[in-house]
């Protein structure tokens, strides 16, 4: 008997934001769109996001139904209402645990293929849970119901899947495998000496600078160690000041949504006389630009689910220093990307970070690399599209 066509899949996210998830399922969406060989629609359980009219005339539903405690019963009859009507063949869950309250509540309207998938560090999860005695109770419970209804577990890296605890006995049932963000690495090919002059303009800065790019949210507490602390970006900022120090050349950027702590580490570049030298610039939607001017990404998470900056930055051949914590399922190009840990300090961060600023770029051939590996939108989609249809995942 054929597949009917096209496949239906539902997504259950927070919201189409800027996330790395989100972000990944609408270049999946674009692409499924021209061919109409599977319709995604969303179940968003937060806010709305800036995607949202997007997803529409690509032919999505997006559904907005509110979940938490005080939402519940509600949560529950709307969610059933949204599967019965879509008739999907398919539910994609990135909710980590709480997927499986999802799927409990969902209950025989459920569709049989039912993904469980997790994109954050476990540590972050950790902290979010560990609050209080109720919280880690709701999470324990709802990562037992994900061995009991989730048909199949997939992650942004193997090592995030094995560090939410999924390879445990209880779990040997369900077939677990990295499923990695997709993106157009088409996007990243382009004449750096151009995107220098154009930044440096920008800027007001020398063409001749060496341009240090940070890329990622700035953390609510800029402090080592603290709960609030993901990025790292407060590290960035005492690495890119000592950088400035070495050589008069060096300028920073850091691209990504700014938080209460910027003003301390603003305060932190004046106390070094560097004010203009390193700037916070907010979110961008020129990270491609900037990737391509810059000399170097600094990238220092105290952990990831994958680090897709990572790979967009070998795409536009740009040499990487990258915390230990993050996976080595990065690493397209191995000459581009060099690990380091946290603890050796900011003068053993800038003393690679100034050796690969002068490091030798050749664009057209990383790009080519990264085009032929998983995380090519088309190949991304490929293995989605396995997995909705054939309920087989990649081992």
């Amino acid at each position: 008997m054929k597949q009917r066509c096209p496949i239906r899949v539902l997504q259950i996210i927070d919201n189409l934001g800027m996330g790395g998830a989100e972000t990944w399922l609408m270049e999946v969406l674009r692409l499924w769109s021209k061919s109409d060989v599977c319709r995604i629609d969303f179940l968003a359980t937060g806010n709305p996001g800036i995607f949202d009219e997007e997803a529409r005339r690509l032919g999505a539903q997006v559904h907005y139904v509110r979940y938490g405690r005080a939402h519940l019963p509600r949560f529950a009859k709307q969610f059933r209402q949204v599967l019965r009507e879509g008739r999907y063949h398919a539910i994609h869950d990135h909710g980590d645990y709480a997927s499986g309250w999802h799927f409990l509540m969902g209950g025989s309207a459920l569709p049989p293929v039912r993904v469980t998938h997790v994109h954050n560090p476990a540590y972050q999860i950790r902290n979010n849970y560990g609050v209080t005695n109720g919280r880690c109770f709701t999470a324990q419970v709802g990562k037992a119901l994900v061995a009991r209804y989730s048909t199949h577990i997939t992650g942004t890296s193997r090592q995030v899947i094995a560090e939410y605890g999924f390879d445990a006995s209880r779990f040997r049932r369900i077939p677990k495998a990295a499923l990695y963000c997709g993106f157009d690495p088409a996007r990243f090919l382009g004449d750096p000496v151009a995107a220098k002059a154009s930044v440096s303009h920008e800027f007001g800065w020398p063409e001749d600078s060496k341009i240090i790019l940070f890329a990622g949210r700035i953390d609510q507490s800029p402090d080592l160690g603290h709960p609030r602390n993901h990025k790292n970006a407060g590290f960035a900022v005492s690495v890119g000041i000592e950088c400035a120090r070495w050589d008069r050349r060096v300028r920073m950027l850091l691209a990504g949504e700014p938080s209460p702590a910027v003003p301390t580490l603003q305060g932190r570049i004046a106390a070094a006389g560097l004010d203009g030298r390193i700037q916070f610039v907010g979110v961008r939607r020129d990270i491609e630009r900037l990737m391509l001017a810059s000399d170097v990404l600094l990238f220092p998470s105290r952990g990831e689910g994958l680090g897709m900056v990572a790979v967009e930055a070998q795409a536009a051949g740009l040499p990487i220093l990258v915390s230990d914590a993050v996976p080595r399922e990065c690493v397209v190009v191995p000459e581009l990307v060099r690990f380091q840990k946290v603890e050796a300090g900011e003068a053993a961060w800038a003393a690679d970070l100034l050796q690969l600023a002068v490091q030798h770029r050749n664009i057209p051939a990383a790009n080519e690399r990264v085009a032929a590996s998983f995380f090519a939108i088309e190949n991304s989609a490929r293995a989605l599209f396995q997995l909705y249809s054939k309920g087989s995942l990649a081992s």
